[in-house]
């Protein structure tokens, strides 16, 4: 059964407005008279009480931003006197809910209305659900006055059996607001005003759990911060008395690291990653050998620059002319450092310097033969750049750690070689120099090149991390160039990162270049002598390039010339040469003899090698460069039985199919280009490739060891001067191949004056040198028919023999 609540008893009563405040019935609360409202509505209901009898009646009525609540509080004015502080009051007991009605007049200032007094009646015994509610809201009023440590008012709450009257207790309650309050004034049924009470109580009692629990773990955390103070203080204290007794002065040990973190110049995750480090070391003990890794990684991290960068130098014509004061040709990585320059002023300029964390590095490979100077135009490219040079040899390397670093946990953990790198240059943006990196080897300890793959992606660098430091270093600012001599060893992967730049070797005009102005002064130098002790003619040094020194590079012309200048000094002190001294070129003989290399063209007519039928000459590209290969043919014997086709040389797969294509081609058109292929059939071919220690490969012998089988069926020479390249097909088409222009080089070196090449390798010949193709008269063809026209001799008589 549900209560209820009815208007009744019809009251004429003064207005008590109460401003902010809320007084619920059975509360007793002392007002102040000083109030012009309140002092009228008391002493109009004392007027009335004293005409009428009884104590003084008056209704209390909230009033909220200027507006009546629609129900008030009857109250009896109890007592008229000083509050406590000497000001004039009044106390006032609530009685019950008075619905307001309509305004009427009375005596006094004060504002009367009609109102009817709200009955409530509450069924007994209580329903088990009100039953449930009233226990719960004293349990829970209970909780919150123990907490406040009202004890007496506990008892107080526990003896009220009334619902309307339990409910209108929370009208004590500080922590209600005034419109909670007046929600409850105006809730007459007495069973959902006391759920509504309940309700509020319960909400404050969590938001009070939740700021103790606030509070509590902040205390915690100040007590730990004061506790861990006074700790770190005594353990300093017992580490001073340690130092003492073991002799050491005071500050003496330079591991307060604490004080280094804090003082360096650290990026912040850096810098978070190194205080906790350094909270390991302070609670590690002394015999611990955690704390010697610590150290060793502290030490590491504070070494590294991570905050120092050199100021480029955007001189962009000053960097040139030292790039060409260093080094003789070479114009692609000239020209290709000369544009990242130009690139990174304007972009400075314009204030592009960092785009999404990433700065403007580079990351080029310079591919070519030894002795070209690949690792010498790094340190010119570091110093026209005004950077910090540091090498990183990676011949023969095998183990990925090496690059990435080794993991802490291991004995002697040190961090990868590109750390080491940056750590060494002092800067952030180096020009690191990766060589050799061709060689890189792999076993079970990982792929050293697969390590690089990160280093090396400008997408990916500027968060590298290493395995021992395992914090992010930014590697987008470093200039990487990496150098190898065969392009195909390096992965595909990996050369997918660089940007290629060939160095394809120096002509012989080059080489006199730098001989006179870079080698020569230099070994004078090295053996002791001024510069005008000893001197060697232009044709002194292109002999020794043309004929003593056969190479792409420059390395054994040195060495040439510093064994000649040793042998003048020898002379000298031996007294058997006077200074100063010209080398000519008849003295060269004399000095470190006769020539190795003489040119084809130079030879006698009758030792040239091909003087005979069956030999031509081609061209090839190895690790060292272009050089010349010969082709030597011959025909087995019919007697002896011997059929087939037999290669030597040490020749791969692809040079052995190339063969048999040349040899088929030559069986299928041998009538149309009127060679005797009859014979054949039963005879066997053999075919060599001279210096059979080393290893060949590649299609691009097609075309030279057709024309040499030509020559051997025809019985015609093939013109000595005359040196080919290129890929047959079954059908005679010429197909085009790689490094032409380190193969014309070779051609130029050699002494050759006419070169057979594919006419869809046209292209490659811009990248030749003048010089060179003024001296070389090229043929671009697309049939073997037009080599052998150009290559073959015209025959002097007819060699029947061959067929």
């Amino acid at each position: 059964m549900a209560s209820e609540s009815k208007a009744t008893v019809p009251l004429t009563l003064p207005v008590l407005p109460l401003d902010d405040e809320v007084v619920l019935p059975g509360m007793v609360v002392p007002l102040d008279l000083s109030d012009n409202d309140v002092r009228a509505a008391v002493e109009a209901a004392q007027a009335a009480a004293r005409g009428a009898g009884g104590k003084p009646r008056v209704l209390l009525v909230p009033r909220v931003d200027g507006t009546y609540a629609g129900t008030g509080v009857l109250g009896i004015v109890e007592q008229v006197g000083r509050l406590a502080d000497g000001d004039p009051g009044a106390l006032i007991r609530g009685i019950g809910r008075v619905r307001i009605g309509a305004g009427t007049t009375g005596p006094g200032a004060a504002l009367w209305v009609e109102g009817s007094v709200v009955e409530e009646t509450v069924p007994e015994p209580l329903p088990g659900a009100v039953a449930e509610l009233v226990k719960e809201y004293k349990a829970l009023a209970t909780s919150w006055l123990k907490k406040r440590g009202a004890w007496q008012v506990v008892d107080r709450v526990q003896q009220i059996d009334g619902v309307g009257a339990l409910a209108d207790n929370s009208g004590y309650s500080p922590f209600l607001t005034v419109e909670q309050k007046v929600a409850l004034l105006e809730t007459a049924d007495p069973v959902a005003r006391l759920r509504l009470a309940t309700g509020q109580l319960r909400e404050h009692l969590a938001e009070q759990d939740v700021a103790e629990t606030i509070a509590k773990d902040v205390q915690e955390g100040v007590d730990k911060q004061q506790r861990e103070f006074l700790l770190r203080r005594q353990l300093e204290a017992v580490r001073k008395e340690l130092r003492e007794l073991n002799g050491e002065k005071d500050g003496e040990e330079s591991d307060d690291y604490r004080a280094r973190v804090e003082a360096a110049d650290l990026p912040e995750a850096v810098r978070e990653a190194a205080l906790k480090e350094v909270d390991k070391l302070e609670r590690s003990s002394d015999q611990s050998p955690e704390g010697s890794w610590i150290r060793t990684w502290l030490d590491t991290v504070l070494e590294l620059p991570w905050n120092e960068r050199t100021e480029d130098r955007y001189d962009i014509q000053g960097a040139k002319a030292v790039l060409d004061a260093e080094h003789a040709g070479l114009e692609d990585v000239k020209e290709r450092i000369t544009e990242y320059l130009a690139v990174r002023k304007r972009r400075s300029e314009r204030g592009l310097g960092v785009v999404g964390g990433r700065r403007g590095g580079a990351v080029l490979a310079l591919v070519g033969p030894p002795g070209v100077g690949k690792t010498s135009i790094a340190e010119s490219v570091a110093h026209a750049m005004g950077r910090k040079f540091v090498r990183v040899a990676l011949g023969g390397v095998r183990d990925e750690a090496e690059i990435r670093g080794h993991r802490r946990t291991y004995v002697g953990a040190l961090p990868g070689r590109i750390v080491r790198a940056v750590k060494e240059a002092g800067s952030m943006n180096p020009v690191v120099l990766l060589d050799e990196i061709d060689k890189v080897g792999s076993d079970f300890r990982g792929d050293p090149a697969a390590a690089l793959l990160e280093v090396l992606d400008p997408a990916q660098n500027h968060t590298f991390r290493d395995h021992y430091l395992e914090v992010e270093l930014d590697l987008s600012d470093v200039v990487f160039l990496a150098t190898a001599n065969v392009l195909e060893a390096i992965p595909e992967a990996l050369l997918d990162r660089m940007e290629l730049v060939r160095l394809d070797g120096y002509t012989e005009d080059e080489k006199v270049v730098i001989a006179r102005d870079h080698l020569l002064p230099r070994q004078l130098e090295r053996a002791g002598l001024e510069p005008g002790e000893v001197a060697l003619e232009e044709a002194s040094l292109r002999k020794l390039a043309g004929e003593y020194t056969r190479e792409a590079g420059v390395r054994t012309l040195e060495r040439a010339i510093a064994r000649l200048l040793r042998k003048v000094a020898a002379q000298h002190e031996l007294g058997d040469r006077e200074l100063p001294f010209t080398i000519t070129p008849e003295d060269l003989r004399a000095l470190i003899g006769r020539p190795h290399h003489v040119p084809e063209s130079a030879q006698d007519p009758a030792e040239r090698r091909t003087a005979v039928p069956g030999v031509a000459t081609g061209l090839a590209v190895t690790g060292a460069g272009g050089d010349v290969l010969f082709v030597e043919a011959s025909l087995a014997d019919p007697e002896t039985g011997a059929g087939g086709l037999t290669l030597t040389g040490q020749l791969g797969d692809v040079m052995k199919e190339s063969a048999q294509i040349a040899l088929s081609f030559l069986r299928s058109h041998g009538a149309e280009l009127e060679l005797p292929v009859t014979g054949l059939k039963d005879r066997g071919v053999h075919i060599h490739f001279p210096a059979g220690a080393v290893p060949k490969d590649g299609p691009s012998a097609g075309i030279t060891m057709t024309t040499a089988l030509a020559s051997l069926l025809s019985g015609r020479l093939v013109r000595t001067d005359v040196a080919m390249t290129g890929e047959v097909s079954l059908t005679g088409r010429v197909l085009p191949v790689g490094g032409v222009k380190q193969k014309l080089l070779a051609a130029h070196r050699a002494g050759i004056t006419t070169v057979v090449i594919p006419k869809r390798n046209e292209a490659d010949l811009d990248d030749v040198p003048a010089e060179v193709l003024e001296k070389l008269e090229v043929h671009p063809v697309t049939d073997v028919r037009q080599v052998l026209e150009i290559a073959l001799a015209p025959a002097e008589v007819a060699v029947p023999v061959a067929a």
